[in-house]
């Protein structure tokens, strides 16, 4: 029995999991608040005493920085340490990773109804498979292949430098940079950046806010407001903001495949893409994906497939703690 988790500043996922030859079986799966506990252990404990099922090994992707088997969760009092959970389940094994390694774990774990291919067309290499998972912020991971196996590495790609490729997009860099002097992948490719490509387009004369808009802007997350207005075509501006956001992102993911050489395969996961769908397989995605001059050849030969699975980085955790595939 495997105990494994997905833990984030807003909510945590819990699971338990057992290995029947080629495939995980969830025992259950709860969705706790972070905030709500007075510590990582304590939540664990509750979650344990809803059953009689004791975990021999646990592993936990977290949304944060782990140094020396620990982390301190952003916007939370408490931090997950790898020594006193596994005090807490009798000093059983317990590994911590990164979520976005944890993700990459869970892709072996997928089922065709998990997955959403753009490239119905093109098989898989032998080489490297890489991770895109823009959500909150801007996640990736890659996937080195060794002989038959894929080993999972941790990147930190998400905050590299933002690149614009034309003269809309180094007016955006201009424009994001008046908050933000040093502008990352993240601060566009990402949740926020939704509203900071809609107010771009509209601060600059690109697009007119409807009063519509700004009602909804005003009402909630503007965030979420852009990107369902944007997918809904019920705003120009937000539709607009969309689009290129989607570009953004395919570019995002063409470079990430150069870097990983992913001939294996590039998977797009996190929270944002399944709500976008429409717009991934409108064809701007992988135009921008491929649009690598001298290697586009290259690049049309890498399938991609959207994750709409939104527990990839549960089952990746439980993958990485259970016994290998029989």
């Amino acid at each position: 029995m495997i105990l494994a988790g997905d833990v984030g500043g807003t909510k945590t996922l819990l699971g338990l999991f057992e290995r029947e030859g080629r495939r995980l079986r969830a025992s259950r799966i709860s969705i706790l608040a972070s905030a709500d506990w007075p510590t990582f252990e304590s939540m664990i404990a509750a979650f344990l005493a809803e059953g009689r099922e004791r975990p021999r090994r646990a592993a936990f992707g977290i949304a944060g920085p782990i140094f020396r088997g620990r982390s301190q969760i952003v916007n939370l009092r408490w931090a997950v340490d790898a020594h006193k959970v596994s005090r807490a389940i009798g000093n059983k094994p317990v590994a911590l990773l990164n979520d976005l390694e944890a993700s990459a774990h869970g892709l072996n774990e997928l089922t065709p109804r998990q997955i959403v291919n753009l490239t119905p067309g093109l098989k898989p290499g032998d080489g490297n498979v890489a991770l895109i998972s823009p959500g909150t912020g801007l996640g990736m991971a890659i996937l080195v292949r060794d002989g038959a196996r894929l080993l999972v590495s941790a990147s930190e790609g998400g905050h590299a430098d933002f690149a614009p490729r034309d003269a809309d997009e180094a007016a955006l860099l201009e424009y994001v940079q008046r908050r933000h002097p040093r502008v990352s992948q993240e601060r566009i490719v990402a949740g926020p950046g939704f509203s900071a490509i809609y107010d771009f387009l509209v601060d600059t004369g690109r697009e007119k806010a409807s009063p519509a808009m700004l009602e909804r802007l005003a009402s909630g997350d503007r965030n979420a407001a852009v990107s369902e207005a944007g997918v809904e075509g019920s705003d120009p501006a937000a539709e607009r903001a969309v689009e290129m956001f989607v570009s953004l992102l395919g570019a995002a993911a063409g470079n990430l495949a150069l870097v990983a050489k992913a001939s294996g395969g590039v998977f797009v996961g996190g929270g944002i893409p399944p709500r976008i769908l429409p717009k991934l397989r409108e064809g701007t995605f992988l135009e921008s994906f491929r649009a690598k001059g001298r290697l586009r050849r290259f690049l049309e030969s890498v399938p991609v497939k959207v994750v709409v699975e939104p527990r990839l980085g549960l089952f990746g955790a439980a993958a990485h703690a259970a016994p290998p595939r029989t």
